[in-house]
């Protein structure tokens, strides 16, 4: 059973690998499973060297065809739905990491989704605290405790493995329309609500990043609607509104 790419669109990217090796053998992984697209952010080797291409082999398309972004809100900006990569069980106590079986059995819960987009990090540090919470849900591959680290491209595969695993499922299901905020969506709305509770006092400019993170992880692990995203942007944008014409009475 392969990935079904129009109910998926997606989108595997890749941030600052450093291995030429790793990204022919995640090309080759994308022919393996029908992805869409491989997409790379500020890649830290030759993509198109030989190693690349040889470990490839029938997915050099994906790395002829690759599109380079220079930050990771470009690579995603046209996704509705974004799920991340994450290798660190101490990240914080406010994260909430599941597995790769639970994510992929959600994904299947949901009728057509438009762009999904799978966040992979570095091979030595993985995607930082701030990259996490671009993502709506973020995954963790249970593996030994005295050996935690898993090779970027098997990560990639295991991932790929399990979402064509529930691909296909939704077949005989009712499915609930996937009206998700899109993680773009929830960004920009915080970035305006950062501002506005700066300029009101509320948060410090040294300070604020902390503070405003954990506000944002319960409105991702919430599953927010675009509905309820709107809303809640429409109450920044008045008391904005407020802030600006009260200071001229």
């Amino acid at each position: 059973m392969i990935l079904d790419k129009n109910f998926y669109n997606l989108k595997v990217v890749l941030v600052e690998p450093k291995g030429p090796i790793n990204v022919g053998s995640i090309a080759r992984l994308c022919a393996n499973f029908e992805v869409n697209e491989l997409r790379i952010v500020s890649p830290k080797c030759d993509i198109y060297s030989l190693e690349a291409r040889k470990m490839a082999l029938k997915g050099k398309r994906y790395i002829d065809k690759c599109e380079i972004f220079k930050n990771l809100e470009q690579a995603i900006i046209d996704c509705d739905l974004v799920l991340a990569s994450c290798g660190r069980d101490e990240t914080s106590m406010d994260s909430f990491l599941e597995s790769p079986e639970d994510i992929s059995k959600w994904i299947s819960s949901f009728s057509n989704i438009n762009n999904l987009a799978i966040l992979f990090g570095r091979e030595e540090s993985g995607l930082t605290n701030n990259e996490l919470l671009l993502a709506q849900k973020i995954f963790n591959i249970p593996t030994s405790q005295n050996y935690p680290s898993l090779n970027l491209s098997h990560a990639v595969s295991i991932i790929l493995y399990e979402l064509n695993k529930s691909s296909k499922k939704h077949i005989d299901k009712d499915l609930k329309v996937f009206n998700l905020a899109s993680s773009t969506q929830i960004n920009e709305s915080f970035n305006e609500i950062e501002e506005m509770l700066i300029r009101v006092g509320y948060l410090l400019k040294h300070t604020s990043n902390a503070k405003i993170s954990k506000f944002k992880k319960y409105i991702l692990r919430a599953n927010t609607t675009n509905h309820e995203i709107n809303i809640f942007r429409g109450i920044v944008h008045q008391i904005n509104w407020f802030l600006n014409n009260s200071k001229s009475n």
